[in-house]
């Protein structure tokens, strides 16, 4: 957080205007303090500023030391950020290096009016800003929380008169840490032509995103990632949309903005227009000479309508299909990846680059990177950890296929194809070797290719859909409320989870508190002895 204020500093101000440590009507400094320290920032676009910082920050401690590269999950919802961020907290005692993505994809298959779609576009524009908003008031919501919580410690060791525990209760809120932190938020193919990237951009930053990821597929044909038919934009024309984006952070004033260029390429096969050319080695002219092309002859002659390009001293016709798309050649995918990056970097003005994978291969990516930092030495990357991705079947295939080769084992020692999958070789040399290189997967592809940031897209989608049908498993079969009481409540208590208490953890506390600081003893609170959240309070 920017240059928050001590409470020392806040009391000895505050002292200032009210000597006698009350404000007009009877308030007191101290609650007029906790509030101020509460509101940790007066707008979205303040969080903007701020956490485009801390990226810039972490992105610096990455180029100095490959080790320190960054996480997040994705969430489709501020309780699912809210969770995650305090999950970090208790195991870390910091967020630092945590971040929250939010995906394109759980927006239009779980938070837009018209259904759950596909990732093609289809949901409102407005519905991305929104989650943005949301996730940010419930992770400002749990800063509420946990300093009122501190007040409340503050508050017992003055009525104690124990100065020990006074002097610990405000070190404890000098040092508190914000649960808020960066988001990277996906505006997918700018859902239009630059200048409705812009106006989208605007209020993707305006609701406090500090770093937005964008693609180089057409936005009107923009299919997710992970599927076929994708087409992807001319280089110059999604250059244009990454101007648009720094603009955007340009004239709000969010200076550290950051934008990750993201490039479809090695899974995208289509095009659709070409561009033109108005000199050699120009950005149009080294996209159009991956075409696919056939020749122009007597016997396959131009005919009115059609295109032809001028290439090696002759006219070629590119290859166009009935629905007008031009066709790569095949086996490009990569030269064209690694040409958009560079493209991206030194003329888009990008940050970081986005490489779309179809399978989790860090000798892949690393092959990528290595071209790209030949042009671009410190290009970094953020990685799409997919759960389209089947982990356990690709990383014990590469296990295999390498000890094979090594001549470790006979290719009859493990069956080839997705009879890998099967739970007998969960616990086999080759089984436990697989989950090592998961383990690792993550600081391997961070060391040998740039990786500075390492996501999971829809992580929360697919942990939503496996926690609910555990408990209806149990709970509408033969376990009824035990299904309930092992797999939720009692996990919550044991893992140390806030959330078990919550009453607590929507505020019902704040609201007792900010009665106390209106009503004093007349305050009618929510928890008194009555409460059944006091059960816990052990916890």
């Amino acid at each position: 957080m920017g240059q928050r204020k001590s409470y020392s500093e806040l009391r000895a101000e505050l002292a200032k205007r009210f000597p006698q440590g009350v404000a007009p009507g009877g308030v007191n400094v101290d609650d007029i303090i906790q509030l101020k320290l509460q509101n940790s920032f007066d707008t979205h676009l303040d969080i903007a500023r701020d956490m485009a910082s801390v990226m810039r920050a972490d992105m610096a401690a990455y180029d100095a030391d490959s080790s320190k590269f960054t996480q997040s999950l994705g969430c489709w919802s501020g309780f699912h950020a809210q969770q995650m961020i305090k999950a970090v907290k208790r195991l870390r005692g910091t967020t630092k290096g945590t971040y929250v993505y939010l995906s394109g994809w759980m927006v239009a298959g779980l938070r837009n009016r018209f259904g759950h779609l596909p990732d093609q576009s289809m949901h409102e524009k407005t519905a991305v800003a929104d989650l943005i908003e949301e996730i940010y008031v419930s992770l400002r919501q749990a800063d509420e929380v946990a300093i009122n919580d501190l007040f409340k410690d503050l508050k017992a060791a003055r009525e104690k008169g124990d100065a020990a525990a006074e002097a610990k209760a405000i070190e404890a809120i000098d040092n508190f840490e914000t649960h808020v932190v960066p988001i990277i938020a996906d505006i997918d193919a700018g859902f239009g032509n630059e200048h409705a990237t812009y106006l989208l951009a605007k209020e993707l930053i305006k609701a406090g995103a500090c770093c937005l990821q964008i693609e180089n597929q057409v936005s009107d044909a923009k299919q997710c990632g992970h599927q076929d038919g994708k087409v992807t934009v001319p280089r110059e024309d999604f250059i244009e949309k990454l101007r648009a984006c720094r603009l955007a952070f340009e004239e709000l004033g969010v200076e550290d903005g950051v934008i990750v260029a993201r490039t479809d390429s090695l899974g995208a096969g289509l095009t659709q227009k070409v561009p033109v050319s108005t000199q050699p080695g120009d950005l149009a002219s080294e996209y159009i000479k991956w075409l696919k092309t056939e020749p122009i002859s007597k016997d396959n002659p131009i005919r009115d309508g059609e295109l032809a390009l001028y290439r090696n001293d002759e006219f070629v016709r590119p290859v166009r299909l009935p629905n007008g798309l031009f066709p790569f050649q095949e086996g490009t995918g990569k030269a064209r990846v690694i040409e958009d990056c560079i493209a991206n970097l030194t003329q888009g003005g990008a940050d970081l680059l986005w490489i779309e994978t179809d399978t989790p291969n860090v000798d892949e990516i690393a092959s990528m990177v290595n071209e790209i930092r030949k042009a671009v030495p410190n290009a970094k990357l953020t990685y799409n950890n997919s759960p389209s991705f089947n982990w356990t079947l690709n990383l014990r295939k590469q296990v295999r296929e390498q000890w094979i080769a090594e001549g470790k084992i006979k290719d009859t020692d493990y069956p080839d194809g997705n009879a890998l999958m099967g739970k007998d070789f969960d616990d086999t040399d080759l089984g436990r070797e697989a989950d090592a290189r998961l383990k690792r997967f993550q600081s391997d592809i961070s060391a040998r290719a740039g990786v500075f940031h390492n996501l999971i897209t829809l992580p929360t989608f697919h942990l939503t859909a496996k926690s609910v049908d555990e408990l209806s498993h149990g709970y509408f079969g033969e376990d009824k409320m035990l299904a309930y009481v092992a797999t939720v409540q009692r996990e919550e208590i044991r893992r140390g989870i806030s959330a078990v208490k919550h009453q607590h953890e929507v505020g019902s506390d704040l609201g007792d508190t900010f009665k106390e600081m209106v009503a004093g003893e007349r305050a009618l609170k929510a928890g008194g002895h009555a409460n059944t959240m006091n059960q816990f309070a052990a916890e």
